[in-house]
């Protein structure tokens, strides 16, 4: 969702080096497309991943830093190598002294925090510095390697090459509270099998269980991508070959807004503004329950907001999708 905001910078400064800076997975993500040089992968949380920020910041001696993310964390490492410009949005005291171009986070006009598209949000950042918007277009770019690495994992699984393609992610990183279900995903690839589409789980990596319970629920003959678990590239190529992908409101959700594959989302404890973008291509399933969005990562309470949501709903709106 931020790369709008880099393809906003790359045509306003096309004689900039620009440097992608975050975790490991995200320079493998995004690996391919134009809107920046190169990327420095960031070692994690603590000193050590600080330093390992820092060295390459202050050799570089970088005109800008745009934070994205929104902790104080995130702003030390250009602070302490003297970045001139520092831009991103300031939720406090610390990170606004952090900050040459602190900027105040989407609010509604009594102060409270607004949900917006987080495509909106980062262009926010850059647009102060003169870049104006290039699109809204999300860019992600599949590369013929992990296209045939792909093909090779389905074609041992027995999957043929020109069958229709149900992909499935049923996990979520951010906690229990986004998962629908493994016996609703399990009843929902029995009724889009139905309709012709293998049903090919791709857990991430601790979502193994999950996967392996929806396929033993599930009479729809699901391949399951573990061991290993799907690496990102692959992952994009399985989602750009499917015709259709279901999953919980995660990061998938996103690669197939890239690449333009239909998706039916489950949402339940979230803020769906946050998302609210390139809906023509998506249904996202919700339930209108008082307690939602809680934003809570462990549902307290019964779940209401992903339980009541019914398989059959799921392939109403997938039917509504295919055609």
């Amino acid at each position: 969702m931020a790369t709008p905001a880099l393809r906003a910078l790359r045509r306003a400064r096309p004689r900039a080096e620009i440097v992608l800076c975050g975790r490991p997975w995200v320079g493998e993500l995004l690996r391919g497309i134009g809107s920046f040089d190169r990327f420095v992968p960031d070692a994690g949380s603590g000193w050590r991943g600080l330093a390992s920020q820092l060295r390459p910041l202050r050799r570089a001696r970088f005109d800008w830093a745009i934070l994205l993310p929104d902790s104080p964390r995130n702003a030390l490492a250009p602070w302490l190598a003297r970045v001139p410009v520092r831009v991103g949005y300031a939720r406090d005291g610390l990170r606004r002294a952090l900050l040459s171009h602190p900027l105040a986070p989407p609010s509604d006009p009594d102060g409270r925090r607004r949900a917006i598209s987080m495509i909106e949000r980062y262009l926010r950042l850059v647009r102060p510095l003169g870049c104006p918007d290039a699109g809204l277009e999300l860019d992600l770019a599949v590369d013929e390697e992990a296209r045939d690495a792909l093909s090779r994992r389905l074609e041992r699984a027995g999957v043929a090459d020109a069958e229709p393609l149900l992909a499935v992610c049923p996990g979520a990183s951010f906690g229990s509270s986004k998962l629908w279900p493994a016996e609703r995903f399990a009843r929902a690839c029995e009724l889009l099998a139905e309709r012709g589409l293998r049903p090919v789980l791709a857990p991430g990596p601790g979502e193994e269980g999950i996967a392996g319970d929806v396929a033993a629920r599930s009479g729809a003959g699901c391949v399951v991508l573990t061991d290993p678990t799907i690496r990102l590239p692959e992952l994009a190529a399985l989602i750009e070959r499917a015709r259709l992908l279901l999953c919980n409101d995660t990061g998938p959700r996103q690669v197939a807004v890239a690449l333009d594959t239909p998706a039916v989302v489950l949402m339940g404890p979230t803020d769906p503004a946050h998302t609210a973008h390139w809906l023509e291509r998506q249904r996202v399933l919700r339930e209108d329950v008082d307690c939602s969005p809680c934003h809570l990562k462990t549902c307290p309470i019964d779940h209401r907001c992903m339980t009541r949501i019914r398989p059959e709903r799921v392939a109403a709106a997938a039917r509504e999708l295919l055609a």
